[in-house]
């Protein structure tokens, strides 16, 4: 017997008929018309069963006293037909989908150029690396997607401006079309310099842009900034460095700061753990009020990230208007992220609880905080314990030395000294100038100091450091244990079998499959619990 039922009495009287022959009644069957998402699917009753099937009759006409009525409908969908079609053609993608930057270069080459050239978007994860390393990655990819696409992360870098400035530099000297900008607390010159740098007017008398930006916000004062112009202090500040020239200076008043804004929820990395189901229709709320005042051309989009790891998830956000969705935490675990195997097997295994918050490496002095993975790693409780005293202390010679000797045992291994002298290598070449300030300053030397610990974590996951596993600082948020329990049971629990298309396409064609049962559910068709939902199996 069919597992389809029908129990709308108001059921509309659809003109289409359909030959009973090809009407489909057994599970496998239905299945498979179901899995079809290029073909329309027509649900009749065939001799008291329900049934489904692809195909009509005689469209808008009976084409015979055989055929019988098509109680409901739904219409063909396939996961290119997801998200915002202006989104897809800016991007020169198939697919509203977007791998977000994971920084450390996690969101590696390899992940970036496999997603490229199954037309999905990725921002390469460019953020904690030194410029030399940012270039060398880019000229690889440009390689692999010489027409693209692909993105790079820029994050803002508060406590060291250079990097932030360096990087816009080789984008520009290298020509990225397109930045993820992420971790912004508001607009800085560097990105304003990105985006003006690229301004042109096409011989119509439009904008041209040149260098999209993508920004990933998750407060509305943040998002407001970026979806408005440039402010005219920054702008008039490149103009009299020689950065822009005054037509990119008018064009800038033009355009919106970024094409596309991001609402990041509950992600891993830097996050506010704002709710998905609140950010996003406020954020949404906040474009349109800024639309309506600048009337835009073309218009602003939103995306959605941070708790998507179902297909459901993702049809959620499609569902609340979002016009593409944003995966990391899941493709992290995929197997070509820039993450040790140790990392990707132990991601495998996370759970929606096994994630919590702690000092961000690079915004540490502020008291920023991200989300990463507590399973598997005291990286979270020592990070707390150095912020504790940093904020305690004005000094590490204040310390008192039984704390000291504490965490050079149990955290840093090593005398603060000798630590002191290999963080001066390291900043000696990552940013001089912060270098300088942290000499006359005792307590920059003491954050400089404990950023040594934090920065270096992530890298020992990345790399797989041996001995220094109950240190990895692994960037995971609730959705990748989403995800785990979703794929239990199939063969991507396995993580060796993760790969980053094979995942993203998935997601995609999940959320397809369900958004046309729910077209069918609202008609009065009941399915069983097999037939209602979508696994990586089917």
């Amino acid at each position: 017997m069919s597992s389809l039922g029908f129990n709308n009495s108001n059921a509309i009287n659809w003109a289409w008929k359909v030959d009973p022959a090809s009407v489909h009644t057994q599970d496998v069957e239905i299945k498979a018309a179901l899995m079809d998402l290029s073909k329309p699917l027509y649900v009749a009753n065939h001799s008291g069963v329900m049934g489904i099937t692809n195909h009509t009759s005689v469209s808008g006409a009976i084409s015979n006293n055989v055929d019988v009525d098509v109680l409901a409908f739904a219409q063909k969908l396939t996961p290119e037909d997801l998200g915002d079609a202006a989104y897809k053609k800016q991007h020169g993608v198939k697919y509203a989908y977007h791998g977000g930057a994971m920084a450390n270069g996690i969101a590696s080459v390899e992940l970036v150029v496999a997603l490229g050239k199954a037309g999905l978007l990725c921002s390469f994860g460019a953020a904690g690396l030194v410029p030399d390393a940012v270039e060398d990655a880019i000229r690889r990819i440009q390689a692999e997607l010489p027409n693209g696409p692909y993105a790079v992360n820029l994050i803002h870098a508060p406590a060291e401006e250079a990097l932030e400035r360096g990087a816009v530099e080789r984008f520009l000297k290298l020509g990225v079309k397109t930045v993820e900008a992420s971790a912004y607390l508001g607009l800085t010159e560097h990105i304003v310099w990105y985006r003006a740098a690229g301004l042109s007017k096409n011989s119509d008398g439009t904008v041209n842009i040149g260098n999209k930006v993508i920004a990933k916000v998750s407060r509305t004062e943040v998002g407001r900034r970026f979806m408005e112009p440039a402010p005219q202090k920054l702008l008039d500040k490149l103009l009299a460095q020689g950065k822009i020239t005054p037509e990119q200076a008018v064009l800038a008043l033009l355009v919106p700061m970024a094409d596309d804004i991001t609402a990041e929820a509950d992600s891993g990395g830097h996050t506010d753990n704002r709710p998905f189901l609140t950010l996003l229709p406020t954020i949404i709320g906040l474009r349109d009020e800024v639309q309506a005042k600048y009337n835009f051309s073309p218009a602003l989009r939103v995306g959605a990230a941070g708790g998507i790891g179902t297909p459901e998830a993702a049809l959620a956000a499609f569902n609340m208007g979002a016009a593409y969705i944003v995966l990391g935490s899941v493709n992290q675990a995929c197997v070509e992220a820039g993450a040790s195997e140790y990392t990707r097997k132990l991601l495998a295994t996370v759970e929606m609880a096994d994630v919590t918050m702690a000092p961000a490496a690079d915004m540490f002095e502020m008291g920023v905080k991200l989300q990463v993975l507590k399973r598997g790693s005291m990286f979270a409780m020592r990070a707390k314990k150095l912020y504790d005293l940093y904020i305690t202390y004005d000094s590490i010679e204040d310390i008192p030395a039984a704390e000291r000797e504490k965490i050079e045992k149990q955290i840093f291994r090593s005398n603060l000294d000798e630590i002191w002298d290999g963080t001066i290598a390291f900043f000696a070449e990552r940013d001089p100038e912060m270098l300088e300030r942290a000499k006359s300053s005792p307590k920059r030397k003491m954050a400089l100091i404990f950023r040594w610990y934090l920065g270096l974590s992530s890298r020992w996951s990345n790399t797989g450091e041996k001995g220094r596993e109950m240190d990895y600082q692994i960037w995971a948020g609730p959705s990748l244990g989403a995800f785990n329990s979703w794929v239990k049971g199939s063969y991507l629990e396995d993580y060796t079998r993760r790969g980053a298309v094979d995942v993203a396409l998935h997601m995609l064609k999940g959320a397809a499959y369900l958004q046309r049962v729910n077209q069918l559910k609202l008609q009065g068709v009941s399915l069983s619990t097999e037939l209602a939902s979508y696994r990586t199996s089917d």
